[in-house]
């Protein structure tokens, strides 16, 4: 079974299966985190949804690419968790299947090309505090153990 973090899902609503893939990225003391500023303004791990005849490793390297402009190296898979969510850039209503992966930051090759987006360096403790979801911030915090 696969937990859930974050709000029940709605009665109401008919939800999509959207997979997805994010990274913890370690580098020292400090986690490399992805700002996006819309739709709403808030610190996520680098990562998305998979794409259709994407496989779950090509989407990883490709988001991070997208939302730090860094490349990575030997991903590792370390859980998963769900989330029921309203999807307003897709008007979607969403149940994320979010797989956690670890990867190693190798180069930074320049800015984010994802519109909105900032990569940050954080200290881990305080990036398990900024996440904006409950799931993210518990992979972080056990990094912080």
């Amino acid at each position: 079974m696969i937990r859930r973090f974050g709000q029940p899902p709605k009665i109401d609503k008919t939800y999509t299966l959207r997979p997805g893939v994010y990274a913890i990225l370690r580098r020292g003391p400090n986690l490399l985190l992805t700002f996006q500023k819309k739709p709403d303004a808030e610190f996520q791990l680098p990562g998305g949804g998979i794409d259709p005849g994407e496989s779950p490793l090509t989407t990883l390297h490709r988001e991070v690419y997208e939302e730090t402009g860094w490349t990575i190296a030997r991903p590792r898979r370390i859980g998963a968790f769900r989330r029921f969510v309203y999807m307003p850039e897709y008007d979607l209503w969403a149940e994320k299947l979010c797989t956690i992966y670890t990867a190693d930051p190798c180069l930074r090759r320049g800015p984010p090309t994802e519109p909105l987006h900032s990569a940050h360096w954080v200290p881990i403790k305080a990036a398990t505090q900024i996440l904006g979801n409950s799931g993210d911030r518990y992979f972080a915090g056990l990094l912080a153990r």
